[in-house]
């Protein structure tokens, strides 16, 4: 399955189709091979290049999405093999798919999805790795090395949350805010995108996510005093370029908060707002970044006195198109 296949595609919803966003990057970064994310609401309408050589990733966590069942349908009929991505077994996409893969995240009652996220995430690494592997791209050492990455997640995601109440303290920063914009580059880009839906799910702000070297082409002038700005900073490649967004948007008056890795904060808490997070390797830190944007969203609408687990308007299993 992992060796033939010439071409991906992931087909999700929501914060399934965010973990399919930097399941896309280190594909990309890692692999080398071509692989699409689709919305699997316009998966269908979208008339997508599919054949036999596609491998199609379902990704769901209640696997009754309707939407993400009715594309990995319309992707079988035309020749694909389709993986999915679930956690709760025996349900419909699991039954349809040629394989499953179960997150095992345990019942999530919430609507807005957290650790079915991270799990998905966790799989996704998974799978890039054994890829990686099977198509000789990493070797024996190689493919250890990145899995032993993978397995320290528990231990920097503790790390975050032993210091929520500092996240507390940075939530108060954007709590009167109507509106609110996130920045980032590459994979932060993918971390923020579903960040900003976390907050707007449970708070109500609105919220919008830019990759940031496209403020300038006409988000920019949204930004106001009355605007603040959250970044995550967490790829040192990416570092000058990001911290070079970072400036132009407070030089526009925005108040900005940083979620940035430890390990390259320098002298950034001189003028900023910031959060520190965990180091691991570049690729990774989308995992502890993406429990700090959860716990902002969870303090931002339980200060406003919020139902967390049951927004408004909102269902946790979407089973109409």
């Amino acid at each position: 399955l992992f060796t033939e296949c010439e071409h991906i595609c992931i087909v999700a919803c929501g914060t399934a189709m965010h973990a399919g966003l930097v399941a896309q990057a280190l594909v990309k970064s890692i692999l080398h091979m071509h692989i699409e994310v689709q919305m699997a609401s316009e998966f269908m309408y979208s008339d997508p290049v599919i054949d036999e050589k596609t491998l199609v990733i379902a990704v769901s966590q209640s696997g009754e999405t309707i939407d993400t069942l009715e594309a990995m349908k319309y992707a079988k009929n035309r020749g694909a093999k389709c993986l999915a991505i679930i956690n709760v077994k025996g349900s419909s996409i699991a039954r349809e798919s040629d394989y499953v893969l179960y997150t095992n995240a345990g019942p999530e009652i919430a609507v807005a999805s957290t650790k079915a996220y991270t799990t998905q995430l966790a799989v996704f690494y998974l799978i890039v790795a054994r890829m990686a592997h099977s198509r000789g791209v990493f070797d024996d050492a190689q493919t250890q090395s990145f899995v032993r990455e993978l397995q320290r997640t528990p231990e920097v995601m503790k790390k975050v949350l032993e210091r929520r109440r500092d996240i507390h303290v940075v939530a108060k920063k954007v709590l009167g805010a109507k509106d609110l914009f996130m920045i980032g580059r590459g994979l932060d880009y993918s971390i923020l995108l579903e960040g900003s839906l976390k907050l707007k799910e449970v708070s109500y702000i609105h919220s919008e996510a830019y990759a940031s070297g496209e403020l300038k082409h006409g988000p920019i002038a949204l930004i106001t005093q009355d605007t603040p700005v959250v970044a995550t900073v967490t790829q040192e490649k990416l570092m000058s370029k990001e911290l070079s967004n970072i400036k132009e948007v407070k030089s526009r008056g925005a108040d900005v908060v940083v979620f940035i890795k430890e390990s390259i904060v320098g002298d950034l808490a001189k003028e900023y707002e910031i959060f520190t997070l965990p180091d691991m390797q570049d690729e990774f830190m989308v995992l502890p970044a993406s429990v700090a944007l959860q716990l902002l969203a969870y303090y931002v609408s339980s200060d406003k006195g919020f139902d967390v687990d049951k927004p408004r308007n909102l269902a946790k299993v979407v089973t109409v198109e």
